[in-house]
């Protein structure tokens, strides 16, 4: 960014670098993860809400509606029209109603495990080298906030305070999701869950507060997700005059369309390793790599120590992505 001024999104890193194929590379991979971020909020809305009312069903005439679907079809129901409102002026509360819900969940995660009885004295397989790719994968997945590193950037009021934003951000977010699985690990070992929510008891408070406090965040963010989508879509259109309405359709489309992929695939932990493998390290690792490469004069070290980077990225991509196609698809 400091090559340009003209540098204010992602996209226009592609532009810079590679010309309008750049940016419609990087847009095609960014959109993309976004849609499979909304899916997982579904998933995750229908798994959790399926372990609190596990009896849960609605007929329609001879169709009978049970579990897992009931819930991503009402939550479906519920976020469709937060995703008609086109104003996204309360993105900062959200994102810090985000950040006191992941402090939350770290902190009733370790009273479930401390007081509530549950314990950490569970023992497993410490490494697993058939895991490692899947895990390399998963936590590439929730390092997918490249995306808007220029945008925050160009809204700081002083940007030289960026690089320690960065360093601030990625230390506390690797405290989290470490102890997240630190606990998860000790506290149920080998029989954790994709989502450590599935695991708790739903009788103790704490379990219900951290069940709950994960229930409410993607009903918050998922207009938040599938709204870059849909603008993109709705700037290609040449359409004016019905484009308010055609927006309305664009928008409950997507919603329908993750709502068709979430039923048909509902498996979050392999959903994640395949956004995370595929998109995740394409959008985080490699392309960041390439348009570095293309726009700046690196030395010989850093060019080395780049290519190490592009060769264990695209490594992670190609297994990690066959291996979660293929429990996803035995699984189906």
């Amino acid at each position: 960014m400091s090559v340009s001024p003209s540098i204010n999104t992602y996209p226009d890193i592609g532009e810079f670098a590679f010309g309008n194929k750049g940016r419609i590379l990087i847009s095609i991979f960014l959109y993309l993860e976004l849609y499979f971020v909304a899916i997982e909020f579904l998933i995750l809305e229908g798994d959790n809400l399926q372990k609190l009312f596990p009896n849960a069903k609605i007929h329609f005439g001879c169709v009978k509606i049970v579990g897992r679907e009931v819930f991503v079809l009402l939550v479906a129901i519920v976020i469709l029209p937060t995703t008609w409102l086109k104003s996204l002026g309360l993105l900062a509360y959200v994102s810090i109603g985000g950040v006191l819900a992941s402090i939350v969940l770290v902190f009733s995660i370790f009273w479930v495990g401390a007081i509530d009885g549950i314990g950490f004295e569970e023992k497993g397989v410490i490494w697993r080298w058939d895991g490692l790719i899947s895990a390399i994968s998963m936590y590439t997945f929730c390092y997918c906030g490249h995306a808007v590193f220029p945008t925050i950037c160009n809204s700081m009021k002083d940007r030289s305070q960026f690089p320690k934003v960065l360093f601030v951000c990625f230390i506390l977010s690797t405290i989290t999701y470490g102890s997240m699985a630190t606990m998860g690990y000790l506290m149920y070992g080998q029989n954790l869950m994709s989502q450590i929510t599935l695991n708790l008891p739903t009788g103790k408070i704490s379990s219900k507060i951290v069940i709950y406090t994960t229930l409410v965040n993607p009903i918050t963010k998922y207009a938040l997700v599938v709204s870059p989508i849909a603008t993109a879509i709705e700037d290609k259109l040449p359409l004016r005059k019905s484009k308010f309405i055609v927006s309305y359709f664009i928008r409950t489309f997507l919603v329908i369309s993750t709502v068709i992929v979430a039923l048909t695939v509902p498996f979050f932990g392999y959903v994640m390793t395949f956004t995370g493998a595929l998109l995740g390290v394409t959008v985080s690792i490699l392309l960041p790599c390439l348009c570095y490469l293309k726009i700046k004069k690196p030395s010989y070290l850093e060019v080395v120590f780049i290519g190490m980077i592009l060769v264990f990225g695209s490594s992670v991509a190609i297994s990690g992505t066959y291996t979660s196609l293929k429990n996803i698809i035995s699984h189906v």
